[in-house]
């Protein structure tokens, strides 16, 4: 499955008390990357009748990042399965290619109308199988 890539450089909001990116905004990147990525590879129509919700979030920390580290945040899709996926992003530091954080998400597909689970369209598993 491709890869999908995106790069920032830690700014003095993304710190918290002990001067290290907060666990927080690891959160917020994982899934603002998973958006972006969403948004690059369908079409308009495809967004309007899916919508994506996280079930489950494991986030492992494996080192720490600073005030102006520069980030390379990586995605896939690892596994489909009916009403599910699995996304996977791994942050490293530029610089020393050194991984941050690895995680795994699992989403759920549902129907933006009803609000309830609905199996992945082909069209959406094609893009991400």
């Amino acid at each position: 499955m491709s890869n999908f890539e995106q790069f920032l450089k830690v700014k003095s909001e993304d710190l918290d008390h002990l001067d290290h990116v907060n666990n927080i905004r690891y959160l917020q990147w994982i899934q603002k990357l998973a958006r972006n990525h969403w948004e690059a590879v369908t079409t308009t129509i495809q967004r309007e009748k899916n919508v994506w919700v996280v079930l489950k979030h494991e986030i492992n920390y494996k080192s720490s990042a600073y005030l102006g580290d520069y980030l390379k945040l990586i995605t896939s899709v690892k596994k489909n399965d009916g009403i599910t996926n699995i996304r996977e992003v791994e942050i490293y530091n530029v610089k020393t290619n050194k991984l941050i954080v690895k995680s795994n998400t699992k989403w759920c597909m549902i129907d933006p109308f009803t609000k309830k689970p609905k199996r992945i369209p082909n069209d959406i598993y094609a893009i991400f199988d």
